[in-house]
């Protein structure tokens, strides 16, 4: 079980994900909260990927096809016979690291997903921000790619995103889109633990890249930063875990934010991959204060 408290002390059970059956799925969800033991008044918080309408509870998630537009609190609720809630895989990952994570003490934390995609989530006072369709601190989307840049010697094309749009963050600030940049600078195609191990040995083709990454990725995440007000960015996923790249990123991005800070804001996240489950626990333990409290009052 994992401990609220500081975020350390869980066991993790596995298993494999019917993607394709919605049945199957909610199946294996039963069967994993039923070894947990705990009260049928409890509730059961799991994070998922893709944004979850708050209102109807809507998931739209490529990741698990069967959930797809569905409502899967609602469904598991009932086959369960407990409260369940759905929170976005960021969103819960923001929230770990606001409250017992790198961004602790900190009162605006924007939550930084880097790895196979951008994305984030945003936590005021200890609180997530979820807007219109559970939208919030999203600042891997929209057309914001820059062309030109101080350290390539030739124009970038703006690359297609996995949500329709062209020219977003996650299009070329991801594991992939340093990939992409690679190829596009004449690195030819290698895998960016590759590029990052030869940045890490001074070749001239990754140095290259990992400097237009951190130019072009400084921009959208610097913007995000000074419309939030958040004085702390804790980066998960596999660039969080590479604690020079983050270091690199920062810089650039302290050099063009409005806040003048001589320490780190673009920070490694302290949980890491566990940061997900941190997140959905320490939910379903404010979501059972909250549901408890009325009745302990006199």
């Amino acid at each position: 079980m994992i401990g609220p408290e500081d975020g350390e002390d869980f066991t993790v059970r596995t298993r494999p994900t019917p993607g394709q059956d919605f049945g199957a799925l909610l199946d294996a969800f039963a069967e994993l909260a039923a070894a947990e033991g705990a009260a049928p008044d409890v509730p059961l918080v799991i994070a998922a990927a893709g944004p979850i309408d708050p209102e109807s509870g809507e998931i739209i998630t490529a990741n698990i096809p069967c959930l797809m537009g569905k409502r899967p609190a609602e469904a598991l609720a009932r086959h369960l016979g407990r409260p369940v809630h759905f929170v976005n895989d960021a969103d819960a990952f923001a929230l770990a690291e606001a409250i017992s994570g790198a961004g602790r003490g900190h009162r605006i934390v924007l939550g930084a997903i880097i790895g196979t995609g951008v994305g984030g989530g945003l936590v005021v006072e200890e609180r997530l921000v979820r807007g219109l369709q559970g939208i919030g601190g999203e600042w891997g989307h929209g057309p914001v790619a820059p062309t030109r840049v101080k350290v390539s010697p030739i124009e970038i094309p703006r690359m297609p995103c996995g949500c329709g749009q062209v020219g977003c963050a996650d299009s070329f600030g991801s594991a992939r889109g340093i990939e992409r940049l690679h190829a596009l600078l004449g690195g030819g195609e290698t895998d960016s633990r590759a590029i990052v191990a030869a940045w890490r040995q001074g070749a001239a083709a990754a140095v290259r890249t990992i400097a237009v990454w951190a130019e072009m990725l400084s921009g959208p995440l610097a913007m995000a930063i000074n419309l939030t007000g958040a004085s702390v960015v804790p980066v998960g996923g596999g660039i969080g875990t590479a604690v020079d790249l983050v270091e690199t990123l920062d810089r650039e991005v302290r050099s063009r934010i409005l806040l003048r800070s001589k320490q780190p804001v673009v920070v490694p996240a302290r949980f890491g991959a566990k940061a997900g489950l941190i997140g959905a626990a320490l939910l379903g333990a404010r979501l059972s204060q909250e549901t408890t409290r009325p009745a302990d009052r006199p």
